[in-house]
């Protein structure tokens, strides 16, 4: 492990209420581990009765869609932005589910319930195909004890909940 600052081999230090944690002597800091966050997005249509899931370029399972959180982004920044690269819907309001470590990319998952409003669907290159499910067929379509389907679950029981 090397510092993200200068470069230099970390080693380990004792950190009172935290254990080992790398340290950079030339720095003289505590370098805690860095890893991506990114948002979950369970993207649903103005009448809360339909699930929008993607397919990606290369890949056999439907998702939810996701983007990076860019730097100096914040995640309700990051909602609009990544639907409308994506789908070029707009995304018109959104509410924080919960939280959850994708541990097969490293990354800290941010989920959210987003509604986006209606119209045409221009999918950019990363996407293959998007398919408008109800909430049976998205239960059914997305990947089994996947992160995707984590939220996808709690999406649909706040929607459950919303009736």
């Amino acid at each position: 492990m090397y510092c993200r600052d200068c470069g230099q081999k970390l080693s380990l230090r004792f950190l009172e209420n935290e254990g080992l944690v790398p340290y950079c002597d030339n720095c003289q800091k505590f370098k805690f581990p860095f890893f991506p966050v990114a948002v979950s997005m369970a993207v649903t249509n103005r009448r809360e009765n339909k699930i929008l899931l993607a397919k990606h370029v290369g890949d056999d399972d439907y998702k939810l869609f996701a983007g990076y959180i860019k730097k100096g982004e914040s995640a309700e920044k990051t909602i609009p932005r990544e639907l409308k690269e994506e789908t070029q819907l707009n995304a018109v309001k959104w509410k924080y589910l919960a939280s959850r470590y994708h541990d097969a990319k490293e990354i800290l998952m941010l989920g959210y319930l987003v509604t986006a409003e209606s119209g045409e669907i221009a999918l950019n290159e990363e996407i293959e195909e998007v398919k408008w499910c109800t909430p049976d067929e998205a239960k059914e379509l997305i990947r089994k004890n996947s992160t995707a389907e984590y939220f996808l679950n709690l999406a649909l029981a706040e929607l459950g909940r919303k009736k």
